[in-house]
């Protein structure tokens, strides 16, 4: 029935055809079937979803659209107004001293219950919660145990959600499903404000609707938020197969701890006369958490399940979160989270997801901030910007539409040993870097645009081609106001002195090399040529050891690859030396089609170590709809005693 459609389809009928088609996925997205089980019944098989109609060309950019045509066949939004309503800033959750419910503690799940009354909805006055965690937490009392921690009380639940920048009042309202905090109005995307030397324990209620109901008909009302690049024990991380039911709660429990500090660095470090538990040098800074059900990543993500968290190492008086200490980073209301991420409308305008696309979903607008053309008013200073590309398929390249170069100063969340000035930023799925932008230089009323003007136009990655600046390609507003005071460090000091050096390699040995083929296999994504298998484990690396991995792709396509636990150095790209935005060390690198500039990557080998905790994590390309479709695995970090070390 879609392959007729498609077939049936021509470009005077694009919009007509295109909204049929959105019918019918929606249709059997009703019955409730999950990707896998229609990939089994073959309903996915050489079916490329909503980019096949019309060769890769998408509904009317919404944003420009007209109120539709005299024919009537085609049914269009409201015009919205481009730059007519502000950036959303991520609101931070609040703390609480204790929680509503049971203390939270290290043991396993009690049959615990408590009772909430989180407002309108389903889950209303005198709602009964109960615990769903089943593990135990690793190095509880050692490190604080429940006194020590800074305590926050968040639920996963549906609201409505208007994208648009929409002038005139006529809101477009989509059903989303995002993390909201208990304790204070903070909706949608968040931001938490850690600090290292102070662990946290969220509380995270699912609050989605019980029955199953869905936005828009697509994802599942399980959930598993995974701390994307934290260096957290497995029952923490939120992995894929850690998901548990509507009407139930999860303590997670984050010790903001840098990694050897059980293992290669159990006395610790000094940074000048401030000492850390850990080595500092792994000392992280712009984290995220997202959902992380398997195969239902891509839905649950795109439906809106993703924040920021940000770390703050003013323990070793480094990234403070206070502009006038430390490294003088633009800190406070001059430090901003801005997260990108694709969205597909139908031509209601209502969130639409492609379950038949199997290549990577490439939507017809990029939000910020979940919200379409957005503007901020900014003083005449220096910025702290931290973007994050959050997908679900599409790779970034941003720049300033004056041509005004930035200063880097974070490669995946973490500081550089010095700031980069650079033209431009590329990013793949999940991957993030943080940048000063000076507007101090710019007159009041100065317009200056921040765009992405790489071409992407399907899933299988970018061309590398870079298009020319235009309204297309320009994603957020600045707009120059009247000066601010600024006690931020002057870029030229970024731009010299050392922020945090490289860790040394020879430090710990590599004690084995493992190699991981991220490929297809009869259409369907996989690693080293297998499906994603719940049940197994692909690799034992050793507590306390490194080990040299390797990860080869075809160049046709493009793979953000991504693992949990610990970060990497990267050691090489295509047997040569790494490439400028390999610099530091990281969770996610691009391979594969267009990864640095035109040029593809086959092979990239990384160092990685794998310390302090026991337990499962995953590795998987962060094209999220590549994820659900089979490309992941696990692996267990295991003692040396265990009969499978290192097997």
């Amino acid at each position: 029935m879609l392959k007729k459609i498609i077939k049936a389809t021509s470009f005077s009928r694009q919009e007509k055809a295109v909204a049929r088609y959105m019918k019918e996925v929606r249709d059997i997205q009703d019955a409730k079937i999950s990707r896998r089980e229609l990939f089994k019944m073959g309903l996915t098989a050489g079916v490329g979803g909503l980019t096949a109609i019309g060769g890769g060309v998408f509904l009317p950019n919404l944003a420009e659209a007209k109120d539709g045509d005299s024919s009537g066949n085609i049914i269009s939004p409201p015009c919205t107004m481009p730059w007519s309503e502000p950036l959303p800033i991520p609101k931070t959750p609040v703390s609480v001293g204790a929680f509503s419910g049971p203390e939270g503690d290290e043991g396993q799940c009690e049959s615990k219950h408590t009772r909430l009354n989180p407002g309108k909805g389903e889950f209303g006055e005198d709602e009964e919660f109960s615990e769903a965690r089943t593990e135990k937490h690793q190095r509880w009392e050692e490190l604080g145990g429940f006194a020590a921690c800074t305590k926050y009380e968040m639920m996963a639940k549906e609201l409505d959600w208007n994208f648009y920048s929409d002038s005139d009042g006529r809101g477009l309202n989509s059903k989303v499903w995002a993390y909201t905090d208990l304790n204070s109005d903070a909706a949608g995307v968040l931001r938490f404000k850690a600090h290292y030397g102070k662990p946290v324990l969220m509380r995270m209620y699912n609050g989605l609707p019980k029955d199953g109901r869905d936005n828009q008909g697509f994802g599942i009302n399980q959930i598993s938020p995974h701390l994307h690049n934290a260096h957290n024990p497995p029952e923490s991380d939120g992995g894929p197969l850690r998901f548990w039911d509507s009407g139930k709660w999860y303590d997670f429990w984050y010790p903001n701890i840098r990694a050897g500090f059980a293992s290669t660095h159990k006395n610790g470090t000094f940074r000048g006369d401030k000492w850390c538990p850990g080595d500092w040098q792994e000392t992280q800074s712009s984290l995220w958490f997202h959902d992380h059900r398997f195969d239902f990543t891509a839905a649950n993500v795109y439906k809106g399940m993703a924040s920021f968290y940000t770390l703050f190492s003013d323990d070793i008086d480094l990234d403070t979160g206070d502009e006038s200490t430390g490294l003088r980073l633009p800190s406070g209301e001059y430090d901003i989270p801005l997260m990108f991420a694709d969205k597909v409308f139908d031509q209601s305008g209502q969130l639409f997801f492609d379950t038949f696309n199997l290549e990577g979903i490439v939507g017809d607008h990029q939000t910020v901030n979940l919200k379409i053309k957005p503007y901020l008013d900014v003083k005449r200073r220096k910025y702290r910007f931290r973007f994050l590309d959050a997908g679900p398929s599409r790779f970034i390249e941003l720049s300033l539409s004056n041509g005004s170069k930035m200063t880097r100063i974070a490669n995946c969340g973490n500081l550089l040993p010095r700031a980069q000035v650079v033209s431009s930023i590329r990013l793949g799925v999940a991957e993030r870097a943080d940048v000063i932008i000076d507007f101090s230089q710019y007159a009041p009323g100065t317009v200056i645009y921040l765009e992405n003007r790489l071409e992407q136009t399907d899933g299988k990655g970018p061309t590398g081609k870079i298009l020319p600046s235009s309204t297309k390609t320009q994603l957020l507003k600045f707009i120059v106001g009247d000066v601010a005071d600024d006690f931020s460090a002057p870029l030229a000091t970024l731009q010299t002195q050392v922020m945090v050096p490289m860790p040394n390699r020879s430090a710990n040995p590599v004690v084995k090399k493992r190699t991981f083929s991220f490929d297809t296999k009869n259409g369907a994504w996989t690693v080293n040529g297998e499906l994603f298998n719940p049940s197994k484990i692909s690799a034992y690396p050793v507590e306390g050891t490194a080990e040299e991995w390797t990860f080869t792709s075809g160049g046709g396509w493009a793979h953000p690859i991504h693992t949990h636990h610990e970060e990497f150095q990267v050691i090489s790209r295509d047997g040569g030396n790494p490439a400028l935005d390999d610099k530091s060390r990281k969770d996610v690198v691009r391979i594969g089609k267009a990864a640095q500039g035109t040029s593809n990557t086959g092979k990239l080998t990384v160092y990685m170590q794998f310390r302090d905790w026991y337990g499962d994590y995953p590795l998987h390309c962060h094209n999220v709809v590549h994820e659900d479709h089979g490309m992941m695995v696990r692996w267990k970090l295991v003692s040396p005693t265990d009969p499978n070390a290192g097997k």
